[in-house]
Order: structure tokens, then C-alpha cells, then sequence
């Protein structure tokens, strides 16, 4: 097996299984670990995988994106006090925008119940969430629904969304870097996204560590375009600090 075709197999095997391990691979493919980390670093360099301890995990691209079903298994009790921690910072906004995904899922879940509050989204689940829960009202943005994340996108949802002057918007990404800013794979949901980035006074990015330093295929928005970016205290500090001379408080709960 060549190192192109090894390669292609460590980053199938990621993409079904969520991550790999160095030793595991070293078994299945018959060679040393140390093949394997070098196989690690060039998928890294090459923006597919990105390397943990002992292992890697894929990144989200123009080929290959998580399922919402995937994603409410991974990771949940970090993503329920980052959803948490980004409701605290609703201020006194009545109008709220909540991207899709199931971070923003669970920041629709964790919304106080006890005050008006108008929610625009073009999630599915975000609206089933709120549409009989306080005293919300939900406005469902149109369009061609993704059946891995259900949520609209194409030009009738950012038409709709266009109309609206919003005071808060709550925003998630695939990737976030301090060169590249926040991506997504998908260019449909880019532009949704860029849309709601417009419409929104304030906007805060909420989202694992694991989304810094990533990079997807379209680019909608900057670092510095968010009041206050929220993460788990699995980002290093120092990696924080990088982050927040950009202009964002960086918040790791």
C-alpha cells in the first residue's frame, strides 16, 4: 500500500468513526506508529485531519460534513455549558437570532422562559424547540431543507432573513482561525450565515474547541465581527489570548 493510498484509507476510517488512534492504525495498516504520525501530519497539513493526543479527528470540509444526529452524541455536556454560558450574555435583546446545529439547539433549550423574546431561525429543531415553550415568537425562515442538519438554506431563506434588524445573534461554524476566520462547508449554508451576520447588532459565536484552528471550504465572517466568542476551557489560555486581541471576549466555561 502506497502512502497516497494509506492516507485515503486513515482519513475514510475518521470520517465513519468520528477519530482514530495511532495504535489502532499501526495495526490495522501493518506499520509502525511512527508511519502513522507522519501520515497524521501531512492530512493535517493538508487541512483534512486534525491531530489530537495519541490520535486525530477529521475536519469538516467541502466533501465531507457531519450529520445533526452525529453531533448530539459527541461531546454533550461540554456543548450544554457552552450553550448555557452564551444565554447568560442575552442581555436585554428581544430579537434573537439561533443559527443551526445542536449547540444552538441546546442555547434555544437553555433561553429563560420568563420574558418575551421574538426567535428568527432556520432550523427545524431550534423551532420545534421554542414553538410551544415561553413566551416566544418563532419565525421559521423558507427554503430547501438539509436533511443531515434540517435546516433551510438557498435564496428564499436569506431573502427572508434579509427583511429582519436583529439584536442578537447567536452563531456557529465548523472552523474558526485568527487567518481564515469562521467557515462552513457548505456555501449555501455560508451564505445564510453571512446574511444572518449582517442583520445581527451583536453576535456571538458559540462552539467546542475543537472548532479553533480548523478550516472549512467558505469563509463568512471574521474574528473580530463577534462581541464575544464561547468555548469550552479545553482551548488553551494562550490560545484564548490569541484570539481575543482580535477583539472578542473569549469565554472558556
Amino acid at each position: 500500500m502506497s502512502a497516497a493510498e494509506r492516507q485515503r484509507q486513515i482519513v475514510g476510517t475518521a470520517r465513519r468513526l468520528g477519530s482514530v488512534e495511532v495504535a489502532q492504525l499501526a495495526e490495522e495498516l501493518g506499520v509502525a506508529k511512527e508511519t502513522v504520525r507522519r501520515d497524521l501530519r501531512v492530512l493535517e497539513e493538508h487541512g483534512l485531519l486534525r491531530r489530537t493526543h495519541g490520535g486525530a479527528y477529521p475536519v469538516e470540509s467541502a466533501g465531507f460534513e457531519t450529520t445533526l444526529a452525529y453531533r448530539t452524541t459527541m461531546h454533550v455536556p461540554e456543548k450544554r455549558r457552552i450553550a448555557s454560558a452564551a444565554v447568560e450574555l442575552l442581555g436585554d435583546a428581544e430579537t434573537v437570532f439561533i443559527d443551526e446545529g445542536f449547540t444552538p439547539q441546546l442555547i434555544a433549550e437553555a433561553l429563560p422562559r420568563d420574558r418575551q423574546l421574538t426567535v428568527v431561525t432556520a432550523s427545524l429543531p431550534v423551532a420545534s424547540v421554542l414553538a410551544t415553550a415561553g413566551d416566544f415568537t418563532v419565525l421559521l425562515l423558507g427554503g430547501r431543507v438539509r436533511g443531515g442538519t434540517l435546516a433551510a438554506v438557498e435564496h428564499w431563506t436569506t431573502k427572508m432573513l434579509a427583511g429582519f434588524v436583529i439584536d442578537l445573534a447567536f452563531v456557529g461554524a465548523n472552523g474558526i482561525s485568527r487567518e481564515h476566520g469562521l467557515t462552513t462547508p457548505d456555501p449555501a449554508v455560508s451564505e445564510v450565515k453571512a446574511q444572518a451576520m449582517r442583520a445581527a447588532r451583536r453576535r456571538i459565536f458559540a462552539g467546542l474547541h475543537t472548532k479553533f484552528g480548523a478550516v472549512s471550504f467558505c469563509r463568512f465572517a471574521e474574528v473580530g465581527d463577534f462581541e464575544a466568542l464561547v468555548t469550552s476551557t479545553s482551548l488553551p489560555a494562550p490560545e484564548a489570548h490569541r484570539y481575543a486581541m482580535r477583539g472578542p471576549q473569549v469565554i472558556r466555561v
